[in-house]
């Protein structure tokens, strides 16, 4: 069942949408902190080992795939105004869903925000606060798991998608919601886009994919592979695969802890991982962008915030400076999170329910220890200068307007892991 509502003034066209970081609290772990992170159905041919290179340009695209770019002239909603461009937007209540909906209304696109019924952290929102949320879109509530509800969804409208963006994420990062969301989901979008009329394909994927250890990782990476495949096989089809770096949200756990005299607390020396934060709504610009850019076709784009790669140490030292007070740091070993892991992956093998639990465990270990940057080939190191840097919202600014605000909009929900 679906239910569709125009919301927006201008008329659709009948010719033809973290990354991460872990904190902790000083009893030891307040808890960790992930993005959205987001079995078969048939799919396309699966090629995960497609050629990575870099450029230099300043938002340094990855060539994905081995077949030509194609150039944009070719597609008719490329050379459309925006008021006759249809973009149907898949997870348009999500964290950033919601920011990318907002810049797409801005920049005058026609846009149809696919929503559940029930949306929100926990399925908390009704169907009216959906539609307040999502003024100025046409909204559409349906059930991106079932394929056929979808395709009768957008069939509802009457009118062709030009283009697909998917801002869908798991909502835990466990391992069967992963599939579910994360590849399954995200699948159903292509499809049933397709199957609309839509060209091109924007996906919000993640930095941390590149070094896949994660089961949310593997979900994201398959459906990335048969994006790609899919465009090999159809040259009239183009896709963007943004892999953001940590959102801001993600690394505002501690600030109201710390402004209430806790300690900063970290894993190791506070060094072990570095990102490059970027805000909700210069992501959200970043994925608008891909709409129609030339150079953003059939590329990975991996994306960060303004300035220079950040470590938790330097974050918290950033915090303390702005609250006036002395540094007052809590350095948990890392081989604590390694013992737990252990354990719970030995547990899994005799109570298999437990297997999210271990996977909550991995994932918070993993967001402890790596960097949220562009991973060098060459090198096999993180490398800051290779991450691009895209907008102007910085940390400081962020941190700044928590301690005067607090964190009320910024909540993890079903994203936080205790």
């Amino acid at each position: 069942m679906s239910l569709c509502f125009s919301l927006n003034v201008s008329t659709l066209n009948s010719p033809k949408y973290q990354s991460h970081k872990a904190h902790f609290s000083s009893q030891f772990i307040n808890q960790i902190q992930v993005n959205p992170l987001s079995h078969s159905l048939p799919s396309f041919a699966l090629n995960s080992s497609l050629p990575f290179k870099f450029s230099v340009k300043r938002i340094n695209p990855i060539r994905a795939s081995t077949a030509t770019s194609v150039e944009a002239s070719q597609f008719s909603f490329r050379n459309k105004n925006p008021k006759d461009i249809n973009i149907a937007v898949v997870g348009s209540t999500g964290y950033i869903g919601k920011f990318v909906v907002k810049e797409l209304i801005n920049r005058g696109f026609n846009v149809i925000a696919v929503a559940r019924e029930k949306s929100g952290i926990k399925g908390k929102n009704s169907k009216e606060e959906t539609l307040n949320q999502l003024q100025g879109a046409n909204v559409c509530f349906s059930d991106v798991t079932k394929l056929e509800t979808l395709e009768k969804s957008l069939n509802g409208f009457g009118v062709s998608v030009d283009v697909v963006v998917s801002c869908l994420a798991s909502r835990t990062g466990g391992v069967k919601d992963s599939w579910k969301i994360d590849y399954e989901a995200t699948k159903n979008s292509l499809v049933a886009g397709k199957k609309n009329g839509a060209k091109h394909f924007v996906l919000l994927s993640a930095i941390c994919v590149q070094k896949p250890l994660l089961e949310f990782q593997r979900a994201k990476l398959k459906f990335e592979a048969e994006l790609m495949r899919e465009s090999e096989m159809d040259s009239g089809f183009t896709y963007s695969i943004v892999r953001p770096t940590a959102f801001f949200k993600s690394l505002g756990g501690q600030v109201e802890l710390v402004k209430d005299g806790k300690p900063y607390v970290m894993f190791g020396d506070g060094n072990l991982c570095a990102c490059k934060p970027i805000s909700e709504e210069d992501l959200a610009s970043f994925i608008a962008d891909c709409v129609l850019s030339e150079d953003r076709i059939n590329q990975i784009l991996p994306i960060g915030g303004p300035g220079k790669a950040l470590t938790p140490l330097e974050q918290g030292e950033m915090l303390f400076r702005l609250l006036g007070k002395e540094p007052n740091f809590l350095k948990v070993p890392i081989g604590i999170m390694d013992f737990a892991i252990g354990v719970l992956d030995f547990l899994v093998k005799i109570f298999p329910s437990m297997e999210d639990a271990a996977e909550f465990g991995k994932i918070g270990r993993y967001y402890a220890a790596e960097s949220m940057l562009v991973l060098d080939p060459e090198t096999g190191e993180y490398s800051a200068e290779r991450t691009p840097s895209y907008g102007e919202d910085t940390l400081e600014e962020f941190f700044e307007k928590v301690l005067r605000e607090g964190m009320a909009g910024q909540e993890l929900g079903e994203q936080a892991i205790f």
